[in-house]
This record gives C-alpha cells, structure tokens and sequence, in this order.
C-alpha cells in the first residue's frame, strides 16, 4: 500500500473513531507510520487528507450498498439483504456520524460527498422499491432514516439490540405492503 493509500485509510479510520475534530494530523501520521513530510508531500493539509477519505468511504459505502441492491431477488429481498448485512453497529455509519460533527458540516467540500451519498442511497432505495411501490421516494428516505436512527440507538444503548429492532421494525412495515 502506498504512503498515500496509508494516510487516507488512517485517516477514514480516525474520522470513524473520533471525527474531523477529534483528528490530528499527529495522530494520522502516527497510524500510517508515516511523516509530516510524507503527508504534506501527497496532501495540503488535513482538509484535503479528509477529503479523500471521506470520499473513498463514501464511494465503498455505495460500492457494498449496491451490492445487495443489484443482486438477484425481489425488491425486499435486496433491501433486507442491504439492511441486514453486517456492520460495527456500535461504531456508526462513516458517513452518517459525519453529519454530527460541526466542522465537516461548515466546509461544502468535505460536506458534499456525504450529502450526495446519502442522496444516492435514497435514491437507489427508490429506485429498488419502485418494484413494489409507485411513488417509493419518501419510503426510501423512511428506510435510510431508520438505518442511521438505528445506529444512534445502538450506539447511546451500547447493544446492537435496538439496531436490530428498528431494522426488524422498518421490514415489518414494508413486508406488510
């Protein structure tokens, strides 16, 4: 792995963990084993190392998103096999957690890839719902809203228990259709 593919993966994974504020540019450099000059070398500064992680956890979030949601099977199978897939449910979503810290929300650039990931996933939710249902674009934003409220229950109950229940709940709803 690069100098630089180590910066980004440390840095996606201290976002993850700690946030935009939370992370140094010490401590990115320290869990890449890498040097401020290598760093600075590949990247400006820290919003531009930001940047790229957040847009490559951004880009493998719809990559395995879309796994399940091209995969063979009706539109709820796609979209339980989507929702029940394995996740670190205690640690969040990379890119929803995101949305709670102040300083990636003020600057457009490190906020954009975040925001149209998000409107991605509700989109090709609409898109994989349309199956069953005419107008599927609030449905979409109902499930994606559950997901990342699920996570924030896990996370405040320290227990993947009331995840697994809003997930469990949200396909209740659409099986019953």
């Amino acid at each position: 792995m690069s100098t630089a593919d180590r910066l980004i993966e440390s840095t996606r994974e201290l976002l993850w963990e700690r946030g935009y504020t939370g992370t140094s540019p010490k401590a990115i450099q320290h869990r890449a084993g890498a040097g401020q000059g290598s760093m600075y070398h590949h990247f400006a500064g820290k919003p531009d190392l930001a940047l790229a992680a957040i847009t490559r956890t951004a880009e493998d979030l719809r990559a395995r998103a879309e796994e399940q949601l091209s995969a063979p099977g009706t539109a709820i199978e796609r979209v339980t096999a989507y929702l029940r897939r394995e996740r670190d449910v205690l640690k969040g979503c990379p890119i929803g957690r995101l949305t709670q810290d102040p300083d990636v929300m003020a600057d457009p650039r490190l906020r954009a890839p975040i925001e149209e990931t998000l409107a991605w996933l509700r989109q090709r939710l609409a898109e994989v719902l349309r199956e069953i249902e005419p107008a599927p674009e609030a449905i979409a934003a109902t499930v994606v809203a559950v997901l990342q409220g699920g996570y924030v229950l896990a996370r405040a109950a320290d227990s993947v228990e009331p995840f697994t229940a809003a997930i469990d709940g949200v396909l209740t709803l659409l099986t019953a259709r």
